[in-house]
């Protein structure tokens, strides 16, 4: 299939023929952990990378292969890499490129265990890390030096909403020498290819949008096909080991094929949710892309096909108020995790940053009473009756006398 097709045809029949297969329709799911070799020398060129093929499922298995390929067009890159985690991803591209001196450049919003990382990883390691509120520009063109070997950002940054102008970021990155790296989780490759727009690698939680079920944990990482192949043998065969198991590979697969279908649905609810969420007196403040109020409408125009499917809501009792928004909840689910059929809601304060003290929280603009809300697949009524009963009960505890 040419690369000329659109989103959903490449996500259904990209680099699969089912006449090569017995006629299969649905890719066969390869378990093998070995591969048989012709001859000793095709074995040999193998191992020195002379010839193409699979010979251990830890460096390449054809499952995952398929699934690379996949997500390499998706979001115009040259190749891919499919990884046991997002966070997988992530430590392996950055053991692979950073080493003790250098510095990586990140925004001041970021998912917990990406800080946890950053923090307990890379800077023992001896790598600076150095916070920057990506949303000003001028903030990265005065914070990038000649030893600013990465810049590293989410858009949509987790949990807060946060939007980072990829393609202005790259550039003043690219001035340095440095390499861009972009978390993609929250928009997909439908909404956002930072690739297009100048990144240089580009990374997912496979586990969120792109499976789509909740029923596998999966990373990808995307990038130039030189690159990709160091951090394959490298950060991921030899550093981390986080590899990928065919059968994860297959579910992603299947995932992708009706990807476009369901980002539609979701951010066509969340646009309903959000709006209706703006209204409600006991939230003081909605950070959704696609709502007038939205600080950063215009990067979210410039760079995103559709709004997204994430929504972040201050409520106005702070901490106390944001937990007990979870238990008044039946039909949206308490749980982390995002970009599933079923509506998830978590508290960052007391759940997914809670590895950010208070002050960090502050810090890295993440307040105690924001919500964090991923728009499932459900019927939007029911959606937002949940959140109105849900909401007035809180209002009434409140206003009831002690």
């Amino acid at each position: 299939m040419k690369n000329t097709a659109g989103f959903a045809t490449r996500a259904i029949h990209h680099a699969y023929d089912p006449m090569s297969h017995e006629g299969a329709l649905t890719p066969p799911l390869h378990l093998s952990s070995t591969f048989v070799f012709e001859t000793a020398d095709a074995g040999a060129e193998m191992f020195a990378g002379a010839r193409e093929g699979h010979f251990y499922s830890r460096i390449s298995n054809p499952t995952t292969d398929l699934l690379e390929q996949r997500i390499a067009t998706l979001e115009g890159a040259e190749a891919g890499l499919a990884l046991a985690s997002g966070m997988g991803a992530i430590s392996a591209a950055l053991w692979t490129i950073l080493s003790p001196g250098d510095e990586l450049i990140t925004d001041k919003t970021l998912y917990g265990c990406t800080f946890a990382f950053m923090r307990h990883g890379l800077a023992k390691w001896g790598v600076t890390i150095t916070h920057v509120d990506m949303t000003d520009v001028q903030a990265v063109s005065a914070a990038v030096s000649d030893k600013t070997k990465v810049v590293y950002f989410e858009t949509p940054a987790n949990p807060n909403m946060r939007l980072v102008d990829i393609a202005g970021v790259s550039e003043i990155a690219h001035t340095v020498g440095a390499q861009v790296i972009v978390d993609n989780t929250y928009a997909t490759p439908y909404l956002t290819q930072p690739i297009t727009l100048g990144a240089d690698l580009v990374l997912h939680s496979a586990t969120k949008y792109l499976g789509g079920h909740g029923d596998v944990v999966a990373g990808l990482l995307v990038g130039r096909a030189e690159q990709i192949a160091e951090i394959r043998l490298v950060g991921m065969k030899d550093m981390t080991g986080s590899v990928m198991a065919p059968f994860n590979a297959m579910l992603i697969l299947r995932g992708l094929k009706t990807l476009a279908l369901r980002m539609e649905r979701h951010c066509s609810t969340a646009h309903q949710v959000a709006t209706w969420l703006e209204a409600q007196p006991v939230v003081s403040k909605v950070y959704y892309p696609g709502l007038e109020s939205f600080a950063q409408q215009d990067i979210a125009t410039r760079q995103m096909v559709k709004p997204g499917a994430m929504i972040a809501f201050e409520m106005t009792g702070g901490y106390a108020m944001g937990k007990a928004l979870m238990d008044h909840l039946s039909l949206i689910m308490r749980a982390v995790s995002l970009g599933d059929a079923e509506s998830l809601i978590q508290h960052p304060a007391s759940m997914t940053h809670s590895t950010y003290t208070p002050q960090e929280r502050a810090a890295h603009g993440i307040s105690e009473g924001l919500v964090r809300l991923s728009i499932g697949l459900e019927d939007a009524d029911d959606i937002i009756a949940d959140l109105g009963q849900a909401l007035v009960a809180i209002a009434d505890k409140q206003a009831a006398p002690a």
